[in-house]
């Protein structure tokens, strides 16, 4: 252990202050709003806009696979900007923008006629995911200049995982116990108030993001700076096909995103508070009750990771995540509407709170270690390539990512539909049936129970575990040491990982920036 942390000692890691990583952590919940207010579009466009409810569930769907296969154009974008201002920052700035000019346009299409309406709101929801996809890739791609330090990097998702769930519970409260009250249902008052908090909020956090990634937003911070190979547009199918890490855990991620968009589903939420459990306004308070067992969840598998490696904290989340399901399952089977009570606590509330605490939060606890484990996958890239893709790799995360995670809504619509809600959605007013029950736990149990267990045994592939990135680290410390970039080349080529136990670190002195 001495000789391990000796050799730590002598590898030269590029290391953030504590405040730069909390503030940098602040770019995912700036687009993470945008992810939560979007689960309400499928109401603007049913009730205000009059388009049918099958179609638009299938349409949110298409659009986050045409969302995918436009990342990766993103991604090279990315890797190929080069500006006085950095490589991060002015595509936060252009996303953030084009994302909230998107929302203004998509929630005032009712002022156009019903022949406009169905091609408009295609657009306007085209130019929303290029928007938020460029500002979201820079939150894996900007982690990868922010910090390189093993211990460092899962703080991110720590406080990440405190604002995110803040984020959405929080937001979950505002709609079921304010503006619902106060409008009186999804109208179009509520939407202006909606879209105008979602936007500045998002704004603030932006700016917010952009004060922490600055000091890193530099060439050096880059892979290995002035010795990083070059890569052309044909070098990155080589990097999609040759990193077995990237394949791997892009898959198992989008399975755990699939499963966390299920979770966050206005409709399924809907379903059961507002119908299962006969009171949609036991959402709002229910999310507000979850934000300290939420946060807790996260901030424990996130401390395991600086301990024993992110690969282990991520495994260890989804088995626990697969144990809560089943018991969230088994409990929702015994479920009518009065027996949520967070008035009068009975055995049927704490056994229902403690199962949907494990099964949500831990199987989607995940979620925000990959924001993490794509940085480390990069290094990877780097120590066997000499290339820095980050912007590329953070964006093939987010191609499986929208092609898993729009079969959501689209799950969702096709469920609710074969029990004969083909024109609109279950709403509040819909009385309780044994179909609807039986969809009810489906939707949210059993299913992600499935992709969770797929998630779980794709990682026995996965090898870049804390002893693997202790190697890749210190062979990317060696390359830049090399006396010129011909030299680093060599070294990605020609040395294995598995000879870095037999390097002497101490003949490869780095200054540290």
């Amino acid at each position: 252990m001495s000789q391990q942390n000796n050799r730590s000692e002598l590898v030269s890691y590029n290391r953030a202050k504590l405040w730069q990583i909390i503030f940098f952590s602040m770019n995912n919940s700036s687009t993470n709003i945008y992810l939560v207010a979007f689960s309400f579009v499928t109401y603007f466009a049913t009730g205000i806009l009059g388009l049918a409810a099958i179609f638009i569930s299938q349409l949110m769907g298409y659009i986050r696979i045409f969302d995918g296969f436009i990342d990766p154009a993103i991604g090279v974008l990315i890797d190929k900007t080069e500006t006085r201002f950095g490589k991060y920052r002015p595509i936060i700035v252009l996303g953030n923008l084009i994302t909230a000019l998107s929302f203004v346009f998509l929630f005032n299409l009712d002022y156009f006629g019903e022949g406009m309406r169905m091609p408009l709101f295609l657009v306007a929801l085209i130019i929303h995911k290029i928007g938020y996809s460029m500002q979201q890739t820079i939150t894996k791609a900007g982690q990868t200049a922010l910090t390189n330090d093993p211990t460092q990097r899962p703080i991110f998702n720590i406080v990440d995982g405190v604002t995110t769930t803040a984020l959405m519970t929080g937001f979950q409260v505002v709609v079921a116990q304010l503006l619902i009250p106060k409008y009186g249902n999804f109208t179009p008052e509520f939407f202006n108030v909606l879209i105008t908090w979602v936007i500045s909020i998002s704004a603030v956090l932006a700016v917010i993001a952009i004060i922490g990634i600055w000091a890193k937003d530099r060439k050096e911070f880059f892979g290995l700076g002035e010795k990083t190979q070059k890569t052309a547009l044909k070098d990155y199918l080589k990097v999609i096909k040759g990193n077995q890490p990237l394949k791997i855990l892009s898959i198992s991620a989008a399975f755990i995103k699939f499963t966390q968009q299920l979770f966050g589903d206005s409709v399924l939420t809907v379903m059961v508070f507002g119908i299962l459990f006969g009171n949609y306004a036991l959402s709002g308070t229910f999310s507000l009750l979850m934000i300290v067992p939420g946060v807790l969840v996260n901030v424990f598998f996130s401390s395991i990771a600086r301990k024993k490696g992110l690969r282990y904290s991520y495994v260890k989340a989804l088995q626990v995540g697969i144990i809560g399901l089943i018991a969230l399952a088994t409990i929702l089977f015994f479920a009518k509407p009065g027996m949520l009570d967070l008035k009068d606590i009975n055995i049927f509330t704490i056994g229902f709170i403690i199962a949907y605490v494990f099964a949500r939060y831990a199987s989607s606890a995940p979620t925000g270690l990959v924001l993490t484990m794509g940085a480390d996958i990069s290094d990877y890239e780097t120590s066997v390539s000499g290339r820095y893709v980050s912007g590329m790799i953070g964006t093939i995360f987010s191609l499986t990512d929208s092609i898993a995670s729009s079969f959501a809504p689209m799950i969702v619509g096709w469920i609710v539909a074969a029990i004969g809600f083909t024109k609109e959605y279950p709403s509040v007013d819909t009385a309780l049936t044994s179909d609807l029950k039986l969809a009810t736990i489906g939707l949210l149990a059993i299913i992600p129970l499935f992709v969770s267990v797929i998630s779980l045994s794709l990682m026995k592939f996965y090898k870049l575990d804390k002893e693997e990135m202790e190697k890749i680290q210190e062979k990317i410390h060696v390359m830049k040491a090399a006396r010129d970039k011909e030299r680093a080349m060599d070294i990605a080529k020609n040395v294995p990982l598995s000879d870095m136990d037999y390097v002497d670190l101490s003949t490869y002195p780095v200054d540290d920036k």
